[in-house]
């Protein structure tokens, strides 16, 4: 069937949606990307999401789920008006959502005790209306019912289209968080390890957006970046966070890694009157090597390092994988006949047959989920619930 994956991450900079034609059951399914289309959010609603991330009221959460079912509904259109898709073409939508908030681990001090919780936005039902197209949402909430994490769930989609027989290959996301996903040559999924290992580009663009007071919200390629050096004081610092000496299954976000954290990073950066393309370099490294640092806790890459998401744009970023992988060749998806772009809305397209399939997608060795579970909930289109 055709279905379209939509992904909107951390960053909170856009929507993603990927159009793709996956056959088969099982772990053994064909995946063709057939179309990508990218929608930025104005800054405006960029900033909206922010702000309810860090300190939303209950009103606010309650617009900006609906205002996001909109802006993903029309992303779907525009994305089948861009490729010629029609709407009977399309059996089924897989959206992500906008992540709001994520509590992975017990937080006591809350006074929530042992639950743990997270929140994707973005109502299913306004997609499902206003396309006419049965969506699949909230993948992450069965995962953690089940004690896992609820992410990293792409890692599923990372070992169907980039497992590798002959050598231990690492595939990396660099979006608003990283995450490595350990593929053994076995070809067992059960074998996989993944977890998220630390911030990315959330840092590095809320870095240029607060020292330019909003003038610039990213690095553009790297540049700012390029032109700095590396401050080992302030990489220590920035190394000796607890979030990294942290054992998987483990999982993050804006609830570590947002504003106040970036606040603190700021701060260490003025006390050592650092320019800005320094703090930048220096958080290039710090990502480069936090990624590296994950060997301690999965198996080491002896194969390739294959890389998607935002920050393979991102030339002094790239340069720091590349040099502290060395031998080691790092490549990007598309190096490998993906798309670095359109990878995690594909995912959550590939997540979305597997539901109606009623096949397990999670990968309990990543998530620390008790056993493997269908995810998702499913909002019936205008012809109801997809039939096989």
């Amino acid at each position: 069937m055709i279905v379209i994956g939509l992904m909107s991450g951390t960053s909170a900079d856009g929507v993603d949606a990927a159009i793709v034609d996956i056959r088969g059951t099982g772990h053994r399914v064909a995946i063709k990307l057939l179309g990508h289309y990218g929608r930025s959010y104005p800054p405006q609603l960029q900033q909206k999401i922010l702000h309810v991330a860090e300190r939303g009221t209950v009103a606010e959460v309650c617009h900006l789920n609906t205002l996001l079912g909109e802006v993903f509904a029309k992303t779907v259109l525009a994305a089948m008006t861009r490729y010629g898709v029609r709407s009977q073409q399309v059996k089924l939508i897989g959206s992500h959502g906008q992540t709001i908030h994520h509590l992975p681990q017990p937080k006591a001090e809350r006074g929530v005790g042992t639950i743990t919780s997270t929140l994707q936005i973005g109502n299913p039902a306004v997609i499902a209306e206003r396309t006419g197209i049965t969506t699949v949402s909230d993948f992450r909430s069965r995962d953690m019912a089940a004690g896992g994490e609820g992410a990293p769930l792409v890692p599923y989609t990372h070992f169907l289209v980039f497992q590798n027989t002959k050598a231990m290959r690492w595939v990396v996301n660099l979006g608003g968080i990283a995450n490595v996903t350990a593929l053994p040559r076995s070809e067992r999924l059960a074998s996989v390890q993944a977890f998220d290992t630390g911030p990315c580009n959330m840092l590095l663009d809320a870095l240029v957006t607060a020292e330019t007071d909003g003038r610039n919200t990213i690095d553009r390629g790297g540049h700012l970046a390029q032109r700095g050096k590396v401050h080992s004081g302030l990489l220590r610092w920035l190394l000796a966070h607890p979030y990294l000496q942290r054992q998987p299954p483990k999982s993050t976000g804006r609830e570590l890694f947002g504003e106040t954290y970036v606040q603190k990073v700021l701060a260490q950066s003025r006390r050592r009157h650092l320019s800005l393309n320094d703090l930048l370099a220096t958080s290039c490294q710090f990502i480069a090597q936090t990624i590296r640092d994950a060997q301690q806790w999965a198996k080491h890459v002896q194969g390739d390092v294959v890389c998607g998401g935002g920050g393979v744009r991102n030339a002094r970023l790239w340069a720091e994988l590349e040099n502290i992988f060395d031998p080691i060749p790092v490549r990007t998806m598309e190096d490998c006949g993906s798309s670095s772009q359109a990878f995690e809305a594909q995912a959550f397209a590939v997540l979305a047959y597997q539901t109606v399939h009623g096949m397990c997608a999670n990968v309990p060795r990543a998530t620390g989920a008790r056993h493997p579970v269908i995810l998702g909930s499913v909002t019936p289109g205008i012809h109801g619930f997809v039939k096989q």
